[in-house]
């Protein structure tokens, strides 16, 4: 890696209260500026993940992993620490860590993480001070200098093999060059390797303006509000690295180990691989052979129960399991045919009213066969292909509805009997439709609805 510098602290879209950078045009920039690697540190959420890597490895550009969090000890208050991975142990370390502090330990909707849980799962973990938001960085503003001093070694000790830097910006905050002149002095006298960031809120100085809008419908403020919180500076746009290189001209070895962190983070990811549960079998079975043995079963019990479609035989049923079979067997989804008409069977078996199908698996014979859905695609003239393709792999989706009010036991259901470890429900992000952000940028900027 040939570099003058690398940003390893940037919030994008995902950060949902204070950025406005949307990932691939980061990743545009950040290839047009001929930077090497580009780090994405979200606030405590790695939402946009996927898609960073993608686009970023698309681009060439090694992705860096990462979070902005806020810790806490015990009750105390909340501090900034910024954590990249270094590999998947890495990365498994910051998801236990986030998943940890949004189920156990919000302060006032906030996600925190507790310094304890630093202690135990900080493997794989390079950790970053947090600038004058960090632990170490308040007790510099406020002229603690032992207990500063003491704060950087307990962090050097917890992230050692050299995993904790002290982190400097130039980005024209209050107290700015008073926190950068002590952190490099304090960190010259342990030994803490130094770094520069320019933490990133943005991707030109010109989008200053509609960043601070973005911060004040988050926050609920109006842009003339003399009290609303102003934590961000027209700086903390992508620079590029020559930008970064006049900025710190006296202090070139901070922009050098920005390079030297990126070159220490080597997460991969495998992307376009599923990892399905194991279905139980009876002994002597494969899951494709009990695939077939239940789908022709419950195919003769819906021709007995049903009839035929008109103008079909039952050859054409047959004939048409068949190639279902063989290709849902050939793209490696028959576990999780099995799974689904096992929990859907489970619903209505203990009174949880279940939806008849619909959405591309309703074209399934297999589907109709195992009791998933209750439509008989041939009679329908529904096309299986636009369900699962061999031509177009990708993981089938049925579209099952659960009544409301008891979908929650469908899911304790498939928990306790899969592994709870093997079973999550996604999320969903909202976000702001042209009508809505009109609405609330004329809110931010006085004028009336």
């Amino acid at each position: 890696m040939s570099a003058e510098f690398v940003h390893l602290s940037l919030h994008t879209e995902y950060s949902l209260i204070d950025s406005t950078v949307r990932i691939k045009s980061a990743i545009k920039r950040a290839a047009a500026l001929g930077m090497p690697a580009l780090a994405m540190t979200d606030q405590c959420n790695l939402f946009g993940l996927v898609k960073f890597f993608r686009a970023a490895e698309a681009a060439g550009i090694k992705p860096i992993a990462g979070a902005d969090l806020w810790v806490v000890h015990r009750e105390g208050e909340p501090f900034r620490m910024v954590v990249l991975c270094q590999n998947r142990d890495g990365y498994l370390s910051l998801s236990r860590l986030i998943s940890r502090a949004y189920r156990r330990r919000q302060l006032k909707a906030l996600p925190t993480v507790d310094s304890e849980w630093l202690g135990e799962l900080n493997n794989g973990l390079i950790a970053l001070s947090g600038l004058q938001q960090g632990e170490f960085g308040r007790h510099l503003m406020s002229g603690r200098m032992d207990l500063a001093r003491n704060s950087l070694q307990r962090w050097m000790r917890i992230f050692d093999d050299d995993r904790f830097y002290v982190e400097i910006a130039r980005t024209g905050q209050d107290g700015e060059q008073h926190y950068n002149h002590a952190a490099m002095s304090l960190a010259g006298e342990a030994g803490c390797p130094v770094v520069a960031t320019n933490d990133v809120r943005f991707l030109d100085a010109d989008d200053f303006e509609a960043h601070e809008a973005r911060t004040c419908i988050a926050g609920g403020r109006v842009l003339d509000d003399p009290r609303r919180p102003r934590n961000y500076t027209r700086e903390q746009f992508l620079k590029s690295p020559q930008e970064m290189a006049e900025l710190f001209q006296d202090h070139p070895q901070v922009l050098e180990n920005a390079v030297e962190l990126a070159k220490r983070c080597n997460l991969e990811l495998k992307l376009g691989t599923y990892f399905l549960p194991e279905f139980p079998l009876p002994e002597g079975e494969t899951v494709e052979s009990h695939l077939e043995a239940e789908a022709r079963q419950g195919l003769t019990d819906r021709i007995k129960k049903h009839g035929l479609a008109p103008d079909f035989e039952q050859a054409d049923y047959e004939q048409r399991l068949g190639h279902e079979l063989e290709v849902i067997n050939q793209m490696g989804f028959p576990g999780y045919f099995l799974i689904v008409a096992d929990f859907i069977r489970w619903a209505k078996r203990n009174d949880v009213p279940v939806g008849p199908g619909r959405g591309s698996g309703a074209g399934s014979l297999v589907a109709y066969s195992l009791g998933i859905t209750d439509l008989d695609p041939l009679r329908y003239e529904l096309l299986f292909e636009r369900f699962l393709n061999p031509e177009r792999v990708s993981m089938p989706d049925f579209d099952v509805d659960f009544c409301m009010d008891k979908r929650d036991r469908v899911i304790d259901y498939v928990a306790e009997k899969y592994g709870r470890d093997r079973v999550c429900q996604i999320i969903t992000y909202g976000s702001m439709n042209a009508k809505a952000v009109v609405r609330d940028v004329g809110r931010v900027l006085g004028h009336p609805y």
